[in-house]
């Protein structure tokens, strides 16, 4: 799942076997095609809280495409069944459905060797972490956080009827709010490193509708995007509340109005949030999402 993306320089093999020690089963690691496709969504769809990320880049873009800016690859077993789909990349994610299979595809990882981000539930990034430090590895960053989920709107919050989609004259204040987020949260402006990139990404997002503005006397006043969609769950990133209108109601009432826009459509709403940013997670559970599970994110300096 939650900035910069970059294409993947991990050695690319069609069929690349693995030893495994922790499983007699010999799995294999693919690089998947985009025939496919349902085969991968149907594997994803079975956790889709936590697969919204990768779920929604293929629906966007195929499993092959430089809007991916990074490589899918499958786990499969003896019988050729999908047992794990991992996208290698600057956003790095796993997904596997047993044990061997997350270990075949968590060695495989630090192959990665541009500067990265992995993102998964706590307990897999404590393991993935593991596996790293044996390929003489160490994140410079690793974030405690918290996946929420919404699955209705307040009904004793009044939505804002103003909120409305983005469009191509907001792309600057756009660019300039998201580059502001990725650089407090993970120490790194995107627009010092990938201006070109960075630019190119937001107008391809306002384009497909899923950036949402509240503004006022030529202010931004709210802004959320939605990162990822699926017709199961909705991803949320980017929520900003411009700082002399907060504690006014307006974050509370764009984030109700925004959800009786996606949930006519999903079935539910997610967003990551640091756990030690409590003033936002309490904002979020005001807001009518509910804790899911605990999530680490761990940055990686490229080789």
């Amino acid at each position: 799942m939650s900035s910069a993306f970059a294409m993947a320089e991990t050695e690319r093999h069609r069929s690349v076997p693995l030893q495994k020690q922790a499983t007699a089963r010999p799995l294999t690691i693919q690089e998947l095609s985009n025939n496919q496709e349902d085969e991968v969504l149907g594997f994803l769809a079975q956790r889709s809280v936590h697969t919204v990320y990768m779920g929604g880049l293929i629906r966007d873009n195929g499993l092959v495409s430089p809007n991916n800016r990074g490589v899918f690859y499958g786990c499969r077993n003896q019988l050729g069944g999908l047992e794990g789909v991992a996208l290698i990349g600057q956003k790095t994610l796993l997904e596997a459905s047993s044990p061997a299979a997350f270990e075949t595809l968590g060695r495989f990882l630090p192959g990665n060797s541009v500067g990265h981000l992995v993102r998964a539930q706590q307990h897999e990034v404590d393991q993935l972490r593991e596996y790293y430090a044996a390929a003489d590895r160490q994140p410079r960053l690793v974030r405690r956080e918290v996946l929420l989920e919404q699955f209705a709107p307040v009904p004793s919050v009044e939505p804002e009827p103003r909120l409305r989609l983005a469009g191509s004259a907001d792309l600057p204040i756009v660019v300039s709010i998201n580059a502001c987020l990725v650089l407090e949260e993970c120490g790194i402006d995107p627009l010092s490193k990938d201006p070109q990139g960075m630019l190119e990404r937001t107008e391809r997002r306002i384009n497909q509708n899923r950036v949402w503005m509240l503004t006022e006397n030529g202010h931004t006043v709210f802004k959320a995007d939605i990162i990822s969609e699926t017709p199961e769950v909705a991803f949320i990133e980017g929520v900003f509340v411009r700082r002399e209108e907060r504690r006014k109601g307006h974050g509370l009432r764009c984030m109700t109005q925004l959800a009786l826009n996606l949930l006519s459509r999903v079935k539910s709403i997610c967003l990551v949030v640091n756990e030690e940013n409590s003033r936002a997670r309490s904002f979020y559970e005001k807001a009518g999402f509910n804790f899911s599970s605990h999530y680490n994110t761990a940055y990686f300096t490229p080789l």
